[in-house]
């Protein structure tokens, strides 16, 4: 399998926010119907369809989100929150892998996800009790994390450059590459179940949504 994909070009098709005046976004994920955002001292869902914010809850988030179904989770600073998104109540916290430094969070196959960003890794992790179940090491820093369809993608920002990078998730090989533009950096990331891509836009505020390829390069 090659190591080295050929870049395709990222396609942007919408731009939401900034949200509440915020400056950043940390973290996103998808709950079947509503996007939401980490935006530091709260969370914001908004509607895909028409871009407006319709829940907020005050909960600290400077890293990933993640949905597992039924529950939201934050990573803020040292630990994991997992949040009932109705009253936005904590229900319980595990520490976080990266001890303060990690970036995306996603949710498969009964597990948390963690990406860790300047260790270069995505981290497999217990979702009661934050232990540790599998490891895979990445050649660029990793921002935001997504399973959809069976595949890995995390998101990467090193040296204002950006992509989505679909790996297998035996070994950390690269199957799959998408440029962001230049500018453009990628923080949270979650798949919507379908055709889009949702990318957290770091220091932009922004949150931008973005064509999932259906066809595979050759590998």
């Amino acid at each position: 399998m090659s190591r080295n994909p050929p870049l395709q070009t990222a396609e942007i098709v919408r731009e939401y926010g900034p949200f509440d005046g915020s400056p950043a976004v940390h973290g996103v994920t998808h709950d079947g119907q509503r996007v939401w955002a980490a935006i530091g001292s709260r969370m914001v869902a908004f509607d895909p369809m028409s871009g407006e914010t319709v829940q907020r809850i005050e909960q600290a988030g400077d890293a990933g989100t993640a949905f597992d179904g039924k529950h939201l989770y934050q990573i803020a600073e040292a630990r994991i929150d997992k949040i009932d998104p109705a009253t936005g109540q904590v229900l319980a916290s595990i520490p976080a892998p990266g001890q303060g430094m990690d970036s995306g969070l996603t949710w498969a196959e009964g597990s948390l996800w963690v990406g860790q960003y300047r260790d270069r890794r995505i981290v497999q992790i217990d979702p009661e009790t934050g232990a540790v179940r599998r490891t895979l090491e990445s050649n660029r820093f990793v921002t935001g994390v997504t399973w959809v369809d069976g595949e890995l993608w995390h998101g990467t920002w090193e040296a204002e450059e950006s992509e989505l990078r679909r790996i297998d998730p035996a070994d950390g090989t690269v199957l799959q590459r998408l440029q962001m533009p230049a500018g453009t950096g990628v923080s949270g990331l979650e798949a919507d179940g379908g055709e889009l891509f949702y990318c957290g836009g770091g220091g932009s505020g922004k949150v931008r949504a973005v064509r999932r390829p259906t066809h595979r390069p050759a590998v």
